[in-house]
Formats: C-alpha cells, sequence, structure tokens
C-alpha cells in the first residue's frame, strides 16, 4: 500500500467510525512530511455545530499544532469531495493538495446536496436565496482604514 492510500484509508476509516456513531459519514486527515499531524471527522450533529465539517475540523485541529493559520506543506485526505465551505477553508489555510474518495455526486446521493450552494456563489447578490443587505458601510470602513495603515499587521 503506498503512503497516499494509507493516508486515504486513514480518512475512509475515520469517516466510517463517524458514520456508525453521532457524526456524518465525513472523515479527513492532514499530511505534512509524509505524517498524518491531523484528523477530523464529522461533528455537526454531535456538537451543534454546522461548520464542524471534517475537513474544517482537521484544518483547526492541524493549525493548533503547528501552531500557525498557514498550512503550506501539507496535504488534505478527505474522504469526499469537499463542500463549497471546506474548500473555501482549504484555500484560506493554503493547502498543497486534496486527494479526495466520494464524489459530490456521491454525497448528493445520500441526501448531502451541495448543489444549492454551488449555484447561489454564482448568482449576483441580489438574485440569491437569502436577502442580503448592505448598511453601515462608511462606519465599517474604518477597520479597513486601520488595518491598511497598520505597519505590524500580518497579512494572510
Amino acid at each position: 500500500m503506498t503512503d497516499k492510500s494509507k493516508f486515504m484509508m486513514r480518512a475512509i476509516e475515520l469517516s466510517i467510525e463517524s458514520a456508525k456513531s453521532k457524526g456524518g459519514p465525513f472523515g479527513a486527515v492532514i499530511v505534512k512530511n509524509n505524517e498524518i499531524i491531523s484528523e477530523g471527522y464529522n461533528q455537526v450533529t454531535a456538537n451543534n455545530d454546522p461548520t464542524a465539517h471534517a475537513e474544517i475540523v482537521a484544518i483547526r485541529n492541524a493549525c493548533k499544532k503547528l501552531n500557525n493559520f498557514f498550512l503550506r506543506d501539507c496535504d488534505l485526505y478527505t474522504s469526499c469531495e469537499p463542500c463549497p465551505m471546506c474548500l473555501s477553508a482549504i484555500y484560506w489555510s493554503h493547502l498543497d493538495n486534496i486527494y479526495y474518495a466520494n464524489t459530490r455526486m456521491d454525497a448528493k446521493n445520500i441526501d448531502f446536496d451541495d448543489s444549492l450552494i454551488y449555484s447561489e456563489v454564482k448568482k449576483d447578490i441580489n438574485e440569491r436565496k437569502i436577502k442580503m443587505t448592505q448598511m453601515n458601510r462608511d462606519e465599517a470602513l474604518e477597520a479597513f482604514k486601520i488595518w491598511q495603515n497598520k505597519e505590524d499587521k500580518i497579512k494572510y
């Protein structure tokens, strides 16, 4: 068994364990230097946290372990193609590669359907299902001005 297959199998094991307990059927591991540095499994219903997807949990654990919000030189192995939220978190964390097993269509077939979110992201703000209303922009821009002029900021 190759290392990549071994890492994927661990993600799949986590998804199976989660499906048998209180979580959804999703698992993920993050690998750095050919070693698993963090694991995650779906904890949405167990923690009443809609953001507690396997990939997000693994990212949080990896960042805590590495004491860094960048996960460069790390790879993600996940039991299913990441949803839009997880994909965004993957980009924000700067992971190098994504390896996945099940597809979004496989997930859709068991009622984990992210089609609405994928379609909403493409729409103009005024055409989205959830109404978005901009307000107090002038006041809010103050924080952006402070950030823009801050000399000791940490860019991310």
